[in-house]
């Protein structure tokens, strides 16, 4: 039994919804999403509210019904607030470069890296260690925070790589450091 899944969702004023042949579609001030809906499941759109109900009850559709919940409210909240995600470049001479719709990261290769931003995607740069991404689609937003995360990950020895803001690197003692 899906508890997330019976929350309704609320629709905020400025938001367009529409709902035909399970493609979802919200519309908002920042701009408009559009998802496949799973056979599943069926939304019901009524008084400024969307609730997901489920068509069968066996184990596959009660799952699905979080999860489509989920996807709404995220689809509905992002065209209206939008998401960020930050990410930090730590180690001496790591740094990144916005050129367009490109970023260019020097991350102690002997050549730079160059990641090409998707659409609906926008990156804005604090000093040269900060990255802070943006977009609409959350799913797209943590894709690409990971792949970028990905060309470089922290290690745990010095600390070095590209992490998530809010991630905790979990340092190791050296061969040193287990001496004594």
């Amino acid at each position: 039994m899906s508890r997330i899944g019976k929350k309704p969702i609320p629709i905020p004023d400025k938001t367009k919804i529409s709902y035909k042949n399970k493609v979802f579609t919200v519309q908002g001030e920042k701009g408009t999403l559009t998802r496949t809906i799973h056979s599943s499941v069926d939304l019901k759109i009524e008084d400024k509210i969307v609730s997901v109900n489920i068509v069968a009850n066996d184990r596959l559709t009660r799952s699905l019904q979080g999860l489509t919940r989920s996807l709404v409210a995220n689809m509905i909240n992002g065209v209206n607030k939008g998401f960020e995600r930050v990410l930090e470049i730590n180690g001496i001479g790591y740094r990144a470069e916005l050129k367009g719709n490109s970023i260019t990261l020097n991350l102690g290769y002997s050549h730079p890296v160059i990641f090409d931003l998707p659409d609906g995607v926008s990156a804005h740069l604090q000093k040269n260690n900060v990255i802070k991404l943006s977009s609409i689609d959350k799913e797209l937003l943590g894709l690409t925070a990971a792949s970028i995360r990905q060309l470089r990950p922290p290690e745990p020895y010095k600390g070095k790589g590209i992490k998530y803001a809010e991630e905790r690197i979990q340092k190791k003692a050296g061969k040193t450091g287990a001496k004594q």
